[in-house]
């Protein structure tokens, strides 16, 4: 149980650190600069960030205060480690699910089966959405299924750990899928006209061959 909602950089350096422990576990815990450079990565964020050392630091100390992190001491360099599961009350298959949301956005059941694999790998798409399920239904909840956008396959979810979702991000959320949609239709439009070019000037070169009028 959370004791209250977090900022965005307090989400982003929780998550940053859950992440690392997965994938990059010879530099895990943290120093304040692997942190930080986590923060601001510019892949597999968003939004992409760009914070200072001591803002990383200053949402460290508050998050240290809320018994999500730690500080790990026997190092020449402090460095720093998470306790996301425990303090949460969630399981790691669940933390791994809110990690990915507070990295990425939302996102639906499938992207996060995919991109919560090298944190924790699940069984198919239904085991995924049963436990956003069970994030959605906790008092309070830690996660919401977005309203579907029209055009959209599936709806999206996202994490309630900074508080509930605006407007705005419902919004912006919606519009991903739609510009999906447009981008995937333009790709096969662009492919189908391709083909059909190769296909008039086979066409057009047997009928040469043949000594037909095209």
């Amino acid at each position: 149980m959370l004791k209250r909602d977090l900022t965005p950089l307090e989400a982003r350096v929780l998550a940053v650190l859950v992440e690392k422990e997965s994938t990059v576990p010879d530099s895990y815990p943290l120093s304040a600069n692997a942190l930080t450079a986590g923060c601001n990565q510019k892949t597999a964020r968003d939004p992409v960030m760009d914070v200072s050392e001591a803002e990383v630091l200053a949402a460290v100390e508050e998050l240290k205060s809320l018994s999500l992190v730690n500080t790990v001491s026997g190092s020449r360099v402090v460095r720093y480690e998470h306790n996301f599961a425990r303090a949460a009350g969630v399981p790691g298959a669940a933390a791994a699910l809110l990690t990915q949301l507070m990295l990425r956005g939302p996102q639906t059941a499938a992207e996060l089966r995919q991109n919560t694999e090298r944190l924790h790998r699940f069984a198919d798409v239904s085991s995924v959405e049963g436990f956003l399920d069970e994030l959605a239904q906790r008092e309070p909840p830690f996660a919401v299924k977005l309203p579907k956008a029209p055009g959209a396959r599936e709806a999206r979810w996202a994490h309630l750990l900074c508080g509930p979702v605006s407007s705005v991000e419902q919004a912006s959320a919606a519009a991903v899928p739609r510009d999906e949609e447009l981008a995937l239709h333009k790709a096969e439009l662009a492919a189908l006209k391709a083909e059909v070019a190769s296909l008039r000037q086979l066409v057009e070169r047997m009928a040469a061959e043949l000594g037909m009028a095209p």
